[in-house]
């Protein structure tokens, strides 16, 4: 493998293109429109740039990062010499499927089509699909440059090439696997959705404050984020679309998505992207200290 393609340039498709780029790889981000594929490459080149200046990143390590990342908004040339696909487009079925049916007939043969998916079934993905066995869950976690683990999800028709492939570029990435077999939320998610969502129910009953409750996971379970801390970084909006899909596929009654979040997202309030969720962020991005006002 040499060439990975990423379709969806957001937080994740983001990190998962300068993981890749760092990695080594030829890398390609797609997305819809050359503006928004634009804006994600600058991010990732102010990333970098950050890295350097903390002496975690040399110079020429990043130029040559920067050197490997192209962006582009034409599907076709985006996916036409890739040996490894990683989608991280929203988590909407008949996008998903729509944009698989597209790469199989646009890409090589040989290659990998990987999803990012955190709660969607991968045999639900690969249904319209000629040949089903190339698809596998690869999902990531967040922020992807920094978190070590990679979850490789296997439907019932993935096959074991395009397993071994997954494991080789997650080696190469310096990431470590576990394999999972398609459920919904597979094993993270399904975890963390359950706590986000507790930790909304929690602040709806004013148990304590959304600052209290992080800080009380993070110093009493030795959780590295908050939950607030978590939903403001991956998305309000991502979160309330995973715990509903959760809720629809699991029948719990724990997973049926806090009226508050509900409220949040209606608002507007999105986490870090929107400037606001359960916190305040400044211009830079950084959360504004006792600004949890939920």
């Amino acid at each position: 493998m040499q060439r990975i393609t990423v379709l969806g340039s957001g937080t994740m498709g983001a990190g998962i293109a300068q993981t890749a780029a760092q990695a080594g790889f030829q890398t390609t981000l797609f997305d819809i429109s050359d503006a928004i594929v634009q804006k994600a490459r600058d991010g990732i080149a102010a990333r970098l740039a950050r890295v350097v200046e903390k002496g975690k990143l040399s110079v020429a390590d990043s130029e040559a990062a920067m050197a490997r990342l192209a962006v582009t908004a034409d599907l076709a040339a985006a996916v036409a010499q890739a040996d490894y696909i990683i989608e991280a487009i929203p988590e909407k079925l008949e996008l998903k499927r729509s944009t698989f049916v597209q790469c199989e007939q646009l890409a090589p043969a040989h290659c990998v089509l990987g999803t990012n998916t955190s709660t969607i079934m991968i045999s639900q993905i690969a249904a319209p699909l000629r040949a089903p066995g190339r698809l596998i869950g690869i999902h990531f976690f967040n922020p992807v440059p920094v978190m070590r683990l990679i979850e490789v999800v296997m439907g019932p028709q993935s096959s074991e090439e395009a397993y071994a492939a997954t494991l080789e570029l997650a080696r190469r990435m310096g990431k470590e696997t576990v394999r999972v077999k398609e459920s919904p939320g597979f094993t993270t998610s399904r975890i963390n959705a359950l706590i986000g969502n507790e930790a909304f129910r929690m602040l709806e009953e004013g148990v304590a404050s959304a600052a209290d409750i992080d800080k009380a996971l993070k110093l009493g379970l030795n959780h590295p984020m908050g939950p607030f801390e978590m939903v403001d970084l991956v998305g309000l909006d991502a979160r309330l679309n995973n715990v509903r899909s959760l809720h629809a596929a699991l029948q719990m009654e724990a997973y049926r998505p806090s009226p508050l979040l509900e409220r949040l997202v209606a608002e507007g309030r999105l986490g870090r992207k929107s400037g606001r969720g359960v916190y305040r962020y400044d211009a830079k991005g950084a959360l504004i200290p006792g600004s949890d006002e939920v």
